[in-house]
């Protein structure tokens, strides 16, 4: 029968093991969630080749961390190496819907089911930011597929209605996106409308001519005649005159009218005479 200091001694050689395989395991998984962001990044800026190789550089490195806890299911199933994964799968996703490849199967990856479900909820966030950073440069190629990627993500997760404890919190983040979605539904119209209306007035500028509707008219013989006597000082005074007698038409007197009535037995000028 096995003594005190035995057990004492298995016990603390077993924990020793999960206490290192821990540190391995979270710095791994800190490394893993670091480059993943960085993926993203890159992904946003358009530097797709370098996003695909630092997706490979990660993916190899989340296999490894996969592989240490094999045997251990204490650690392999840890919030933080869950997290990790999840962070994973969407920068694998987003290249994917961003790159018009085809979606990467969870398997190949290494990534469990629950964390790429999770990482695939999160891909509409950054499908969102895509999508408005190609509305603000005026990109509109793509914007209405991802849209309908971002629909078909979401109504795919709807359907995973499992406690919480199988899926991580997948309804919680499921419920959160609708919102984004449907704000990117309505950005994305309102630009879109917009670009039709650009183009239309851009058509019937073409069509019309660039100097219609400018108000202008061609000057006349007449009129060139005009502003050529009135650029000179010659001119500039026969106008003033022509003016003056056009505003006093009868030399600046009034012309004699029919005399006024006198008043009956006021007391004007004729009852002070008499």
């Amino acid at each position: 029968m096995p003594s005190l200091a035995d057990i004492s001694g298995k016990i603390r050689a077993q924990l020793d093991r999960l206490d290192a395989a821990r540190e391995q395991a979270l710095t791994a998984s800190r490394q893993i969630i670091r480059q993943s962001a960085d993926t993203i990044r890159a992904i946003h800026r358009g530097e797709l080749a370098q996003a695909q190789q630092a997706l490979a550089d990660t993916n190899k490195l989340v296999r490894e961390t996969r592989s240490r806890l094999a045997d251990l299911p204490e650690l392999a199933g840890a919030g933080f190496v869950q997290d990790a994964q999840k962070e994973h799968a969407e920068a694998q996703v987003t290249y994917a819907l961003i790159s018009g490849q085809e979606l990467p199967d969870p398997e190949l990856l290494g990534l469990d089911y629950a964390a790429f479900l999770n990482g695939m909820a999160e891909t509409i966030g950054e499908l969102r930011r895509h999508i408005v950073d190609s509305i603000r440069l005026g990109k509109l190629d793509r914007s209405e597929e991802l849209l309908r990627a971002m629909d078909d993500i979401y109504y795919a997760l709807v359907t995973f209605d499992y406690p919480d404890a199988l899926t991580q919190g997948l309804r919680r983040r499921t419920d959160g996106v609708r919102s984004l979605i449907e704000a990117t539904r309505a950005d994305l119209t309102r630009a879109l409308r917009q670009q039709q209306l650009e183009n239309a007035m851009r058509g019937l500028e073409h069509r019309v001519g660039p100097s219609a509707g400018s108000g202008s008219r061609a000057c006349g013989p007449s009129d060139s005649a005009g502003a050529a006597s009135s650029a000179s000082p010659a001119g500039h005074s026969a106008l003033r005159r022509a003016g003056s007698r056009r505003r006093k038409p009868y030399g600046g007197r009034r012309p004699a009218g029919p005399p006024r009535a006198q008043p009956r037995g006021g007391s004007g000028p004729a009852s002070d005479a008499e």
